[in-house]
Formats: C-alpha cells, sequence, structure tokens
C-alpha cells in the first residue's frame, strides 16, 4: 500500500448516534489520498459494530479500539500518533464537513509553503444538521509576524483551529495537546508561533452542538477529568495555572527570535494583567480565563 498524504484521526466514545454520518461526509470528500484513522475509547455503545463495518468497506480506515477508556485527550494524541500523511486532520465523530473541505485546505497548504495549517469556515448545527449559527473568522493568524498571531489569538474570538488541516511535523515539534483548562488555547497559539495559518472562506466545517457532547459538564475539574481521567486528582488552581503557564511555556519552545520572544512576553503580561483586573472588578469567581472566548468546545469531545 502507498502512504497517504493525509491522515485523519477520528477519536470516539460512545458515537453512535452521530459517528456512521460524520464517516460518510469524511469518505464522501472529494480530496481522497487520506487515511482514516478511528480509535474507539472502549466504547459501551454500538460504536464498534459502526466502525467495523465501515473498516470493512472501505479500505482507508484503520480502526484501532483501546482496552479500556484512556480519556479524550490521550485518545486524540494516540490517532496523532498512528499517523502517516505529511498532513494531519482532526475529526469528531458528531461534526458535518462538506465535500470540498479536505480539497480547499490541501490545495492552500501547497500554494502556500510556509503556512502550517488550513482551515475553512464553520456553522453550528444542532442535533437534526441544521445550521442555527455562522462564525465570522477574525483572528489575525495570517499574519508574517509571529508575535502578531500570538496577540490575536490572545485577544479575540477565535474558532475551532483545531479542526483544520496541519502540517504533521509541526504538530511533532510542539509539545502535546494537554488536559489543564482551556488546553486548545495555548496549543494552538503555540502552532501559530511555528508559522501562519490560511482561513479559506467557505463555510465547509460544520459542528454539531447537542447535549450529549462531552464538553457538556459542570466544573472546570469534571471537565479535565474528562479529558484526561489523571486530572481527577488536581484543584481547580492547579488546572488554571497550568493553562496561564502553557502561554509562557508555548513562547520557550518557539523558532523565533529573542525580540520577537519578548513582544509575546509583553502581550501575555498585558493580557494577564487585564483579566485580572476584570476579574477583580467584576468579583467573579470564575477562575482566569480569556475574555474572549467563545463558547467553543476544546479539541477533545468524547465524553467518558
Amino acid at each position: 500500500m502507498t502512504t497517504p498524504r493525509l491522515t485523519i484521526g477520528l477519536p470516539v466514545y460512545n458515537g453512535q448516534n452521530y459517528l456512521a454520518e460524520s464517516m460518510d461526509a469524511l469518505l464522501a470528500q472529494t480530496y481522497t489520498d487520506f487515511e482514516l484513522v478511528v480509535s474507539d475509547n472502549a466504547s459501551t455503545d454500538g460504536t464498534e459494530e459502526i466502525c467495523r463495518r465501515y473498516a470493512a468497506a472501505d479500505q482507508r480506515i484503520r480502526y484501532i479500539r483501546q482496552p479500556h477508556n484512556i480519556g479524550a485527550v490521550p485518545n486524540h494524541n494516540f490517532v496523532l500518533g498512528k499517523a502517516r500523511g505529511e498532513l494531519f486532520k482532526w475529526a469528531a465523530h458528531d461534526d458535518l464537513y462538506g465535500p470540498e473541505l479536505l480539497a480547499r485546505c490541501v490545495e492552500a497548504l501547497d500554494e502556500h509553503p510556509d503556512i502550517v495549517l488550513s482551515h475553512v469556515d464553520m456553522a453550528i448545527i444542532d442535533g437534526t444538521g441544521d445550521i442555527v449559527h455562522e462564525y465570522d473568522y477574525t483572528l489575525a493568524t495570517d499574519s508574517p509576524r509571529a508575535p502578531e498571531r500570538f496577540r490575536s489569538l490572545l485577544m479575540t474570538n477565535g474558532g475551532d483551529d483545531e479542526y483544520g488541516v496541519f502540517r504533521t511535523d509541526v504538530l511533532r515539534r510542539v509539545r502535546p495537546y494537554n488536559s489543564y483548562h482551556h488546553a486548545g488555547r495555548p496549543f494552538i497559539a503555540e502552532v501559530a508561533l511555528h508559522g501562519p495559518f490560511h482561513q479559506v472562506r467557505e463555510v465547509l466545517y460544520f459542528r454539531r452542538d447537542h447535549p450529549d457532547r462531552g464538553d457538556r459538564l459542570p466544573t472546570i475539574r469534571a471537565l479535565c477529568a474528562n479529558l484526561d481521567p489523571r486530572r481527577a486528582r488536581h484543584s481547580t488552581a492547579r488546572l488554571v495555572v497550568e493553562y496561564v503557564w502553557a502561554y509562557f511555556a508555548a513562547i520557550a519552545n518557539a523558532p523565533a527570535s529573542a525580540a520577537d520572544r519578548r513582544r509575546c512576553r509583553a502581550y501575555l503580561l498585558k493580557w494577564f494583567v487585564g483579566s485580572a483586573i476584570g476579574r477583580l472588578r467584576s468579583r467573579s469567581t470564575v477562575p482566569l480565563r480569556l475574555a474572549s472566548d467563545l463558547p467553543l468546545a476544546p479539541v477533545a469531545r468524547e465524553t467518558s
């Protein structure tokens, strides 16, 4: 078998309600040079049966069943570890994808060798697949200046960049996706420090909003424990401190000049002070977070 150019990693746990529809949308892509790595996190519903049926019908699918539930974040990192393609995309079992999504993203990566991630515009759909909201992507992640990309991800409302098409070698140079509070934001900020993104201005990604999503949990500790069971013993304070510290670590790990690192740290200090002052003024009991965060899911959306 030839090595596919793109790997799609699909981690899933108890996804029988939407999994087949999502896999149909991925397998119907006009761009076909991909493998689909499905990691079943020891599901207890009909997920295994669905996956085995699809894998038997399409040789592009590699189905792996975990012997026990390892948590959503380890499962997401697991599918990345199995990737053979030079390009990589995470997919969620409950989302839908326009048939040109992969083609448009790969085309952008080919046309712009400096970019590290390509994504499309996004709409939110409900349980029946009807569009309920569209997002206007306004981040400056396409800037040629690393500090500006970093600043934009700190200060501006974002989208699900985690579900774009990455260059696999970049994902393997950044620190693995983690499970502290709002881990997706520092993760994407670190990726952005390695190069610009490209946004395809077509609505081809449809993120499903439904009651059973894995991010529908009442507390930070519950959400983080769902992402990784080892987090159950960690305090909320630790989970928030790790979130803030991850930005500093991202800057330290960036292939940037000393001057660019100083600019990034200055933006980070400005954000931190502004968030702290805002919290004191409101006397909120909500832990420190980006004031501009949208109610979007982190990359790992399994329900454990």
